[in-house]
Formats: C-alpha cells, structure tokens, sequence
C-alpha cells in the first residue's frame, strides 16, 4: 500500500491534470462506464460538523474507492481549513487496500476544476468579466483554474464577510487580473460567468439580477437544505449538472425539483456535453447553469492520478499492512 499526503499531492497534481482527470471522469460517467453509490453525509452533533462518504468505481480508469470526510465550521479559527477529507483506493481485481491519499488539496483542486470544465463547455467564448460568490479557502483555487478557460480581464466579488476578500484580491492580483469588490446585483449585471462557492442555505443569486448569455457554475451546494440560486432562476435557465441524482437529491437544483419549476428530464449531464452526446449552449443569449455537487468518482480519479505519479517520482510511501 501506499501512503500520498497533502504536500505529495501538491507537487504532484496541478490545475491541468486535474482538468483532465475530471473532465475524462465526467465522459465515462455519461457514457455509463463509471459510477457513483449513494452519498452518506449527515450532521454528527457535535463541532456543528457534518461528516460522510463518497466513494464509486470507474471501469474504464479501474479505480475504486472511497473519500471519507465532512465541513467542519468551527476549523478556521484553529487554523486549519473547513473541509477535511481523506481518501481511499482499493484495488478492483482483488478489494486490497491500495493507497492512502490526503484529501484535502485534491478536493478543492477537483472541484475548481469540475467548475472549469464547465466554463469550458458552456460559457459564451467571448467572455470577460468573472463573478465570485464567495471568498473562503476554496475560491482562490475556483479562480485561478476559471480564468485559463476565457479571456478574463476583471474579476468581480461578493462575500458575507467582507475582511475575506483581500486574500481572494491577492489571487486575482497575482495572475494579473483586475479585482474589484462589489454587492451580487452588480455581479449579476456584470459578469459573463459567475462562480457561487458558499456555505448559504438561502438564495444569493436572483432570476432578475442575471444578465442573458450568462454561466453559473453553482458550486456550493451538496446537502439537502443548501441553496446559493434562486428556484426561479434555475427554473429559466438550461442546466447541466455532474450528476443527476445528486443535482435533485442534496445538490442545487433540489429546490426548483420541489417547487415543481423543472423536471429530472431538464438537467443534461456534463459528461453528455464532453461526449459529443449533447450540443452545450446553443446561443450567447441563454443562461446556463453547471450544479457542481461534487461526485465521488472526481476525487477517486485525481487521487489515483497523485498516487501514479508519486510513485513514478518516487514520492509515495510504500508500507505493508
């Protein structure tokens, strides 16, 4: 077996690999060659945590296993992130445990680039102002991997808690792209994408507020009772999701599912627009919407790609169980 922790994992997998791992992992789940079981994500009582399990098998890359982890609120004030998760590879021919992987940086590397993937298949080609809703640990990693999709020259920003934003105006300072905070209706009338990265359990984005042409990759949400758009606007858009299932169950479009403005049958997996399967966007005047709840099988397939390339570099630890 071996052992890949968090600073292994940074030197071995950036923004491009990760794209890819995504990417191609999102193809082999609408093409049915690669799935994901059923969440587990529950409020343990205790540290106002919420822990869980995503796991799934890809039979095209033979990868399987599982992350295990949760939000955990209370970290930042110790000095560590919110999220923490590790993560699990077994070995699909005989069930052995295979690897031990941190996950942590992957899964703020996956998820900035789940929503990249989707800016780059559904955003207007010509786009040039970004939007972020949100300014915690994992929006810098949205930003940096949405700006190598399109030509953005400004990034405008909106957080609950305003003294976040200097550490995201860093970001944006650093890859010599113009940060200027604003409030989310300007964002709205603004910016050609636009990135939701919370915690909310409350609309922040609203139908009215939404220019035409726009894309939102809604990336916050994967529990039952979350939300970051408001039902009407998702109920006017076209929508694109990592999977289904989730989308409806914990995932953003949950809400406009149970207020009856949209149907199952209305959400098109990313995987079918990668595949060729379906056309993306159809004209710069229609809003799209990618629900990045967040799949096992992302995580599953960037940390296999960490744990293959640290061991060719000879970064992994061997160890016998």
């Amino acid at each position: 077996m071996f052992i890949v922790g968090e600073e292994i994992c940074k030197k071995t997998i950036d923004r491009e690999s990760a794209f890819k791992a995504v990417e191609a992992v999102f193809g082999a789940m609408a093409k049915g060659d690669a799935y994901n079981f059923p969440v587990i994500r529950e409020a343990i009582g205790y540290q106002d945590a919420l822990y869980g399990f995503k796991s799934g098998f890809d039979r095209a890359g033979l990868t399987l296993g599982l992350k295990s982890g949760g939000y955990w609120p209370n970290n930042i004030k110790k000095g560590l992130t919110n999220h923490q998760s590790t993560i699990f590879l077994f070995d699909p021919d005989t069930g052995q445990l295979a690897a031990l992987v941190g996950g942590n940086y992957i899964t703020a590397i996956r998820t900035a680039a789940a929503s990249a993937v989707s800016i780059s298949h559904l955003a207007r080609k010509d786009a040039k102002i970004l939007g972020m809703i949100g300014a915690g640990h994992q929006s810098g990693f949205q930003l940096r991997a949405a700006i190598e999709q399109r030509n953005i020259e400004k990034v405008l920003a909106w957080n609950l808690h305003k003294n976040m934003l200097p550490a995201l105006e860093k970001v944006a300072k650093e890859a010599g792209v113009d940060f200027i905070s604003v409030e989310r209706e300007e964002i709205g009338a603004q910016a050609d994408v636009i990135i939701t990265i919370t915690s909310a359990h409350e609309a922040l984005l609203m139908k009215d507020w939404i220019k035409p042409g726009t894309h939102i990759a809604a990336m916050g949400t994967d529990t039952k009772g979350k939300q970051e758009l408001d039902a009407q606007l998702v109920g006017q858009a076209r929508l694109f999701t990592d999977e289904i299932a989730q989308s409806i169950s914990i995932g953003e479009f949950q809400h406009a599912i149970k207020e009856g403005l949209i149907d199952k049958s209305d959400i098109t997996p990313i995987g079918d627009v990668i595949n060729g399967k379906n056309k993306g966007r159809v004209s710069d005047d229609e809003i799209t919407i990618f629900d990045g709840t967040g799949v096992g099988l992302q995580d599953l397939a960037v940390a296999s790609s960490a744990v293959k390339i640290a061991v060719e570099k000879n970064l992994a630890t061997k160890v016998e169980l």
